[in-house]
């Protein structure tokens, strides 16, 4: 069996477990508790990833993979799926979709950060705020090209933008995000239907 540490808040391991799910792998991967955290260090998680962040994957060979591109391209070959196409244009594009959601992701959890991991006092507004004009401008991008995605995961850059779609509702529901994303939203509904996005959206 595979090793994963996970967390069932993270929208990276999110990533991680739609692809387990599309590709089959699922049953073949032990789902390791953690508590990961900007300043407080899992010494569990370190022992697969020196960063001490989720996820975090071990192989039965040993090998330790991280982070959740790095796993998923390891499932995605392993499984011989079709997740990320292997060449050609319909490649860089996915590529580049996956950076847009990984992107979104990382702006969304370093505002939240700043006021669920930093002192009060240490707090700075306009540092988060930096982050959330970054979560703006990915999904004005999102929109854009919503219309054109396909409606069910069938490739890892649209499985990481609606994991990251899926974030904003868990953690910053108060942007109302639908309201001024019309088709971005359209587009999610029918998503995040598909059972293997449903089995993962997070949790506390």
């Amino acid at each position: 069996m595979m090793e994963l540490y996970y967390a069932s808040t993270s929208a990276y391991v999110r990533k991680v477990m739609v692809c387990a799910q599309l590709l089959g792998l699922a049953p073949e991967i032990t789902l390791l508790a953690s508590a990961a955290h900007p300043i407080e260090r899992d010494a569990r998680i370190a022992a697969f990833n020196p960063l001490a962040k989720v996820p975090a994957l071990r192989t039965e060979q040993g090998l330790c993979l991280y982070d959740s591109r790095v796993i998923c391209e390891y499932l995605n070959h392993r499984a011989g799926g079709q997740l990320l196409p292997a060449d050609g244009e319909a490649r860089w594009l996915c590529l580049t979709r996956q950076a847009l959601g990984d992107g979104l992701l990382d702006a969304a959890l370093l505002a939240r950060y700043e006021t669920s991991a930093r002192p009060l006092e240490k707090q700075w507004s306009a540092w988060r705020d930096a982050q959330l004009t970054k979560v703006a401008a990915a999904l004005a991008a999102i929109e854009q090209q919503a219309e054109a995605f396909s409606r069910t995961p069938d490739d890892l850059g649209l499985i990481a933008i609606g994991c990251g779609l899926g974030y904003l509702d868990f953690r910053f529901a108060e942007l109302n995000w639908r309201a001024t994303h019309p088709q971005s939203a359209a587009w999610f509904a029918l998503f995040d239907a598909h059972p293997a996005m449903a089995a993962t959206r997070p949790h506390l």
